[in-house]
C-alpha cells in the first residue's frame, strides 16, 4: 500500500513538472498564432512623432525670427553701411544695431560665426535696397557681397569747385562738401566736367581722383596744339574759364578767345564780368558799378592780365577755344538780355552797343 501510494505521488510530481515546463516552453517561444501590431499602426505613431517635434522646431524658429531674426521695423531705407579692415564682429555688431540694421548683436555675431567661420567678416562699403535678416545681413558680410548702390552725377561745364561740392554733397551719401573744398583748392579748371558713376559711398578723394584723371585722359588729344600754341596749359585753362564763363557757343567762344589774347598783348585789362560770380556770388546782370572796384586780384577790371587762375572747370570746347582763337579787329564785346553777342571795334562803338542793347 505504501508502495502504491508513493508511486502515485511521483507520478503526479512528473506530471506537474511537464506543465510547469510546458508552460515556460508556451511563454519562452514565439508563437505563430500570437497577434501582431499592424505596421500602419507603427507608421502612424511615428508620423505623429515626427510631427510634434517638427512643430515645435518651426515654433521655435519662428519665435526667434519674429523676435531676434528679421530686420528691424526702423531698417532704414537703402542703406549704406562701411566696415573697416579690422574691424571685429563685436564692433561690427554694436554699429548694425546702431544703425537699427539689426535686432540682436549676439545673434548677429552667433550666424557669422556660423556662416563665415575662422574667415571672419569682409571690410567693404554695404549696400541695402531693403530690409534684410541677420542671416542675410552675416552671409553676406562673411562673403564681401557688398552690391553697392551706383550714383550717376552730372558735372556741367563752367562750375566752380564750391559748386561742384553741392552736387556732390546732394548725390553722395556721406560726401562733406567743405572737405571738398579744401582739398581741391588748387585743382580749379583741372576738375573735367562730365558725367561720373560713383558708388554711393565715394569719399572726397574717390571724386577728385576720378575727375582728375578723367582731365589728363581728356586734355591728351590737345596737348600737341596747346604746345603749338606757346602758352603754358595753366594760362590757356584760365582764359578757357573766362570763355566758359562768358559765351556759349564754339564760335563765340573762339571770337571772343582771340578778343581777350589780343587785349592781353595789348596790355588793356579784360574787363571780364564772369569773374564775379567767383569773386562775390553774382551773375554777370547783377554786377554794380561798386562791384566792379572790388580789390580782388581775379577783378580783370582793376587787375591788368589772366587771374591767379581759373575761375571754374571749363569743358573741352572752351579748352580747344582757348587754344583756336578767331582772329578779328574786335576788343569789345556784350552780350545782350536775350543772349545774342554784340563786337565792336573801337570803345566808342561799345558805348553805343551798351546803349542799345543794354539801356546803360
Amino acid at each position: 500500500m505504501n508502495d502504491e501510494v508513493r508511486s502515485q505521488k511521483d507520478k503526479g510530481t512528473n506530471e506537474g513538472a511537464k506543465r510547469v515546463d510546458s508552460a515556460l516552453d508556451f511563454l519562452l517561444t514565439p508563437q505563430q498564432n500570437a497577434i501582431p501590431i499592424p505596421a500602419p499602426v507603427q507608421t502612424q505613431s511615428r508620423f505623429r512623432l515626427f510631427l510634434y517635434f517638427g512643430g515645435v522646431f518651426l515654433v521655435t524658429l519662428s519665435i526667434l525670427h519674429m523676435l531676434w531674426w528679421r530686420a528691424p521695423r526702423e531698417f532704414p531705407a537703402e542703406a549704406q553701411i562701411g566696415v573697416p579692415n579690422g574691424m571685429t564682429i563685436g564692433n561690427v555688431s554694436k554699429l548694425l544695431a546702431e544703425k537699427d540694421i539689426i535686432r540682436s548683436p549676439f545673434w548677429f555675431k552667433a550666424w557669422s560665426v556660423l556662416l563665415g567661420g575662422k574667415t571672419g567678416l569682409k571690410a567693404g562699403e554695404y549696400y541695402f535696397s531693403e530690409p534684410i535678416s541677420v542671416a542675410g545681413l552675416a552671409w553676406r558680410l562673411s562673403r564681401g557681397i557688398e552690391q553697392r548702390k551706383i550714383v550717376r552725377v552730372t558735372v556741367p561745364e563752367g562750375l566752380s569747385n564750391k559748386r561742384i561740392a553741392e552736387i556732390f554733397s546732394n548725390a553722395l551719401s556721406d560726401f562733406d562738401a567743405k572737405r571738398f573744398q579744401e582739398l581741391s583748392t588748387r585743382k580749379e579748371g583741372y576738375l573735367f566736367p562730365d558725367t561720373y558713376i560713383f558708388p554711393a559711398g565715394a569719399t572726397e578723394e574717390d571724386v577728385i581722383k576720378e575727375m582728375e584723371e578723367n582731365f589728363a585722359k581728356r586734355i591728351l588729344p590737345l596737348q600737341t596744339q596747346i604746345r603749338d600754341f606757346k602758352r603754358p596749359l595753366k594760362d590757356v585753362l584760365i582764359m578757357a574759364s573766362l570763355v566758359e564763363g562768358e559765351v556759349r557757343t564754339t564760335e563765340t567762344r573762339r571770337q571772343v578767345s582771340g578778343i581777350l589774347w589780343k587785349r592781353l598783348q595789348l596790355g588793356m585789362p579784360l574787363q571780364v564780368d564772369a569773374v564775379f560770380p567767383y569773386i562775390i556770388g553774382k551773375n554777370t546782370f547783377e554786377v554794380t558799378t561798386d562791384d566792379l572796384k572790388i580789390d580782388s586780384p581775379y577783378n580783370t577790371y582793376l587787375y591788368v592780365g589772366l587771374p591767379p587762375g581759373p575761375i571754374n572747370n571749363p569743358g573741352l570746347d572752351a579748352i580747344t577755344a582757348a587754344i583756336t582763337p578767331t582772329p578779328s579787329n574786335f576788343l569789345y564785346y556784350l552780350t545782350d538780355l536775350a543772349g545774342q553777342i554784340h563786337y565792336a571795334a573801337t570803345h566808342a562803338e561799345h558805348l553805343i552797343n551798351r546803349a542799345k542793347y543794354l539801356g546803360k
